[in-house]
């Protein structure tokens, strides 16, 4: 039988629901190996392509610095130069990238596409992020709940806000990790419902609790964790007034903060619209995790790719 160790290497990471429950727990081991001695894992001389049809801060530098610290090197593709699905098929992006590089990255609107390009490349294809998941922000999401709280399993983590890509990715790595995970979104808002399904059936063999309510007070009530993200995300810019009007009453703030667990934290996947989701005060407060969470998505996506590239010890 083989070990998660071994069943990852050459893996696609479309959905954070791809893993396996022991699978999560190995990246989510390595990363804080690697967080802790530096990293001695090593894939020399792999490549990877990065295509990007949405701008990026955390993504593209935590991948690229990953990917030079395992001893690879990195190629940037905008989506000018690459245009999937306009100036060429895919498919047909992945049958030339697959020739060159040992591993695809992509950070694009429709889930589609990463589908597509995981058909027809017979490289590891992975997701920066679509409009569907995060799941590499899951991954270092995760990684910091776990660093703060020396476990995952039972930690009551409630999410504020619009049940997007981010939402969905972090209720299913919830269940993965066995989490009690809580949402509080605006009706017309809530996670898709083939996601909360999804959801729940994983929780069954995990003992995740799942909880999925329109009062944010309801539920931040004694959580441990306060997560939230923006109401109005790319793409969505001609929708921003109706959003805004919608998610009053969402934000993040002392309010909220108040009727959590005493030691609760307080995380945000950023950009943060300081003011909207998120007060300026609770932003800045002790509580925050917010730039622990940014500095881990370099340790878990790089731990990530060290498994799915079969990186070996230096």
């Amino acid at each position: 039988m083989d070990t998660p160790e071994r069943a990852l290497r050459g893996r696609d990471l479309l959905s954070i629901a791809d893993l396996s429950a022991a699978e999560l727990e190995t990246i989510l081991s390595t990363a804080l190996a690697i967080k802790r001695d530096g990293g001695r894992l090593v894939s020399p001389g792999k490549e990877m392509a990065l295509i990007f049809e949405k701008p990026s801060l955390r993504t593209r530098m935590s991948f690229e610095i990953a990917m030079h610290r395992l001893g690879g090197h990195v190629h940037y593709l905008s989506d000018a130069e690459v245009g999937l699905g306009r100036r060429e098929p895919a498919a047909d992006v992945a049958r030339v990238l697959e020739r060159m590089v040992d591993v695809i990255v992509a950070r694009v609107f429709a889930h589609e596409m990463l589908e597509e390009l995981a058909e027809y490349a017979n490289v590891p294809v992975v997701n920066a992020l679509s409009d569907d998941e995060h799941p590499c922000q899951a991954l270092a999401d995760l990684l910091t709940v776990y660093e703060r709280f020396g476990s995952l399993r039972g930690v009551k983590l409630a999410f504020v806000g619009d049940g997007n890509n981010v939402a969905s990715s972090l209720m299913l790595a919830g269940a993965l990790a066995g989490m009690e995970f809580r949402i509080a979104s605006p009706s017309g808002y809530k996670i898709p419902a083939e996601v909360e399904t999804r959801a729940r059936a994983i929780a069954v063999s995990t003992g995740a609790s799942l909880t999925c309510v329109t009062e944010p007070e309801e539920a931040c009530r004694e959580a441990e964790v306060l997560y939230t993200d923006v109401w109005i995300s790319m793409g969505q810019e001609r929708e921003a007034a109706v959003r805004r009007e919608a998610f009053a009453g969402y934000q993040l703030n002392d309010a909220l903060v108040s009727v959590a667990a005493p030691g609760a934290i307080v995380m945000h996947d950023l950009p943060a619209h300081r003011g909207e989701e998120i007060s300026e005060e609770v932003f800045e407060s002790r509580r925050s995790a917010i730039f622990d969470q940014a500095e881990n998505r370099l340790h878990a996506q790089q731990a990530f790719l060290a498994l799915t590239l079969g990186a070996a010890e230096a």
